[in-house]
């Protein structure tokens, strides 16, 4: 299966998602908030669709896998400490920017948030630029 294919497949499953938690439940589908709430306490009746979604998250790569015949990660390029530290940084950012690349980049751009417009703007900025620096001034090569 081609992998254009796949993403094509991945973002109608992601917009279906999205579409799916606004409508059923009134709910933004954004990671960091939907984990936050599993991680803070969220109330008792928040947390069933909570945990439904993060294990829809895990099982569609295996889903996938079993599709498709491969599981699309290949192998990382560094070192667990560098994935590690990477993770926390993008933790951190999230909590900074009062969410994360889902919740503004699919759903506050969706609805014209202002605020999401300009997040998201942000994000692919420092993406474009961390990957200008990683390959064109430190030399990296790409996985």
């Amino acid at each position: 299966m081609h992998s254009w294919v796949l993403s094509v497949f991945g973002g109608v499953l992601i917009g279906l998602a999205a579409v799916l938690l606004m409508s059923t439940l009134g709910r933004i589908a954004g990671i960091s908030g939907i984990a936050s709430g599993l991680i803070s306490g969220a109330k008792q009746g928040d947390r069933h669709w909570r945990w439904a979604f993060i294990l829809g998250l895990a099982a569609a790569p295996l889903c996938i896998a079993a599709i498709s015949g491969h599981n699309g990660l290949g192998t990382p390029s560094v070192s667990w400490p560098w994935m590690m530290a990477a993770g926390l940084l993008v933790g951190v950012g999230t909590r900074l920017g009062s969410g994360c690349t889902s919740g503004h980049g699919v759903c506050g751009m969706a609805r014209l948030s202002p605020r999401s417009l300009l997040a998201t703007a942000v994000f692919m900025l420092f993406g474009i630029a961390t990957v200008f620096m990683m390959r064109h001034v430190l030399g990296v090569p790409s996985p």
